[in-house]
């Protein structure tokens, strides 16, 4: 029997001994949820005061203090958890497994639905939001809840996390391969963007010539005419340097006021294509700050690892804890900088350093 004679019901539809289903059985889900749930409260706001008159004088009033109930009512922490479990379950991507949910009834099943639907649960870039509000912290908290429903399920002993197997890699990032042209173009386009949308107004945005010369550059390299491609180059920087200068020039001219308003976004624009110009002119690390080889992402970091076939990998270093016979991972760390990998396992990156820190296992019950 169904509540709603036209949809569905997921539990009629499912093999319960899907190993989803198991999973979702076994969950705690409402200890998870009251871990988590007090990461969603909205902040506290100060009230501002503001000067008036009355009849009797001056008086001051506090305005916007409490806790504000703007915006739109937020999605079940259950669903958003269930995608994230998801996602990295199946090495899917953002727009990927929201995709696949409309489409599989056991992931549905497995996020609390009752009825079948094929509209999608969320936008994918809420996906990445609940991500970064997490934190590592709630990564941590979901991670320690993973390993003692493994426990529960006999699937590993509790004694087998007494010894683990620690090690380091590279977490690759999704990003083009960086090469000089395709950064001053990159660039260029930023640049040209963030005057648009401030409102400051460029004698020329260089659209045209800035594509024909990021295609003759790749031309030139594929052709092993390096002279010429070098020449290309050139060019381009002097594009992007001229254009970042011009808009630093024109910011000066406003306001104070305007200044501080666009200092924190046109500033990092431009202090990133300054950045560009000087390390595609020198070619190497300008003192202790490493070079930036991807735009939205610059904690991108070259690591080589040795690899014959692939001698270069772009991403940030991390370190897995492991189980020594059920290769369970317990624990995982970022470690930017690509520090040394004797000091991944110090809090402070000593070696001298007592404290077993970064790669410490989550608490089991």
């Amino acid at each position: 029997m169904t509540d709603d004679f036209f949809r569905n019901r997921l539990d009629q539809m499912i093999d319960f001994r899907h190993p989803l289903a198991v999973l979702d059985n076994r969950m705690p889900w409402q200890e998870i949820e009251a871990l988590l749930v007090r990461r969603w409260a909205r902040p506290v706001k100060a009230g501002k005061k503001i000067d008036g008159l009355d009849v009797f004088g001056p008086v001051t009033a506090v305005a916007g203090g409490g806790t504000s109930n703007a915006g739109r009512p937020r999605l079940p922490t259950r669903l958003m958890v269930a995608l994230l479990y998801l996602k990295h379950a199946f090495n899917e991507s953002d727009e990927d497994v929201i995709q696949r949910w409309g489409e599989t009834p056991t992931w549905q099943y497995f996020s609390c639905n009752k009825y079948f639907e094929h509209q999608w649960p969320c936008d994918p870039t809420q996906l990445g939001r609940f991500r970064k509000t997490l934190g590592e912290e709630g990564v941590e908290e979901l991670l320690a809840r993973t390993m003692e429903v493994a426990v529960t399920l006999k699937l590993i002993a509790k004694k087998e996390l007494t010894r683990v197997i620690v090690d380091s890699t590279v977490q690759e990032k999704a990003m083009a391969h960086p090469t000089d042209s395709k950064l001053l173009e990159t660039a260029r386009v930023k640049v040209v963007e963030a005057a648009k949308v401030n409102g400051i107004e460029l004698k020329q945005t260089y659209a045209k010539e800035g594509q024909l010369l990021c295609y003759k550059a790749g031309r030139y390299a594929h052709a092993r005419q390096f002279k010429r491609m070098r020449k290309v180059i050139k060019r381009q920087r002097t594009i992007v340097g001229g254009l970042q200068r011009e808009v630093a020039r024109k910011m000066t001219t406003l306001s104070q006021a305007i200044q501080d308003t666009l200092g924190q976004t046109l500033g990092q624009t431009l202090g990133k294509a300054k950045r560009l110009v000087t390390q595609t002119g020198t070619r190497k690390a300008l003192g202790n700050r490493a070079k930036l080889y991807s735009w939205h992402a610059p904690e991108v970091e070259c690591i080589s690892k040795g690899k014959s076939r692939n001698p270069y990998e772009f991403g940030v270093k991390v370190g897995l804890a492991m189980t020594l016979k059920g290769n369970l991972i317990v624990g995982a760390r970022s470690f930017p900088g690509n520090p040394y990998d004797g000091h991944t396992m110090h809090p402070d990156g000593h070696p001298n350093s007592p404290t077993y820190g970064h790669l410490k296992l989550p608490h089991l019950n």
